[in-house]
């Protein structure tokens, strides 16, 4: 196993409960947008803990950045990464990961799991092929939305907030399900990019298979 021990150089709040991590990239590393690695605090007692957490920036950045959901409920791994500063050090482990981009499709994120898909649309932004990508992306309310400045910029109209409770009252709260996603259904050609906490991807497989999309279109964390 490959280990890196790199710095932090900046954190700061993306949301009210994720951290944007910018740290030193590893000479040589590398990755294909939307994989992953496992991170670890560099501590005695903490650097065997490792977490998985995907690569929001790109290959040509001279950095590496995470958007790091922290869970404050518990005294777990994220709850001592939102403690860190600038100068501490993570240990940076193999690169992994199978959500990779294979051509134009609808992606369909929960919360934090729209991380993988945040370095597919910058590298597509990058190389002028966004064109045909939609984004389904679903949330509890307005302040749970990961980059939602950028991923509008980026997408457009085609960037689809579902948001169960949103802040304007007047508005009807909604979750992705499968009528929602079938009006969403695209041509045979087209990919569903599924990515969110368990629960949420398996349903999303379920609708998707009970909608007739074949388990090839289908891309998701395995």
């Amino acid at each position: 196993m490959k280990m890196h021990v790199v710095k932090i150089l900046n954190v700061e709040d993306a949301t009210h409960n994720v951290k944007r991590f910018v740290i030193e990239k590893p000479p040589g590393l590398t990755y294909i947008p939307g994989q992953a690695t496992d991170v670890s605090i560099n501590r005695p007692g903490l650097r065997d803990e490792l977490r998985p957490f995907n690569f929001t920036s790109l290959n040509e950045w001279d950095y590496l950045e995470f958007n790091i959901k922290i869970y404050k409920d518990h005294d777990g791994i994220t709850e001592k990464l939102a403690q860190l500063k600038t100068g501490d050090e993570l240990v940076i482990h193999d690169v992994f990961g199978t959500i990779h981009y294979k051509g134009p499709g609808v992606f369909i994120a929960g919360g934090a799991g729209i991380t993988p898909f945040i370095a597919i649309f910058r590298q597509l932004r990058h190389d002028g092929l966004l064109a045909g990508n939609t984004l389904l992306f679903a949330n509890y309310n307005e302040t749970d939305i990961i980059l939602k400045t950028e991923l509008k910029y980026m997408l457009g109209e085609n960037d689809i907030d579902i948001l169960k409770a949103p802040l304007d009252e007047s508005v009807k709260g909604r979750i992705i399900d499968r009528d929602l996603l079938k009006t969403y259904l695209g041509k045979k050609e087209t990919y569903y990019y599924v990515c969110g906490p368990d629960p949420f991807t398996a349903a999303m497989v379920g609708y998707l298979e009970e909608l007739g999309v074949e388990e090839g279109g289908i891309v998701i964390e395995v």
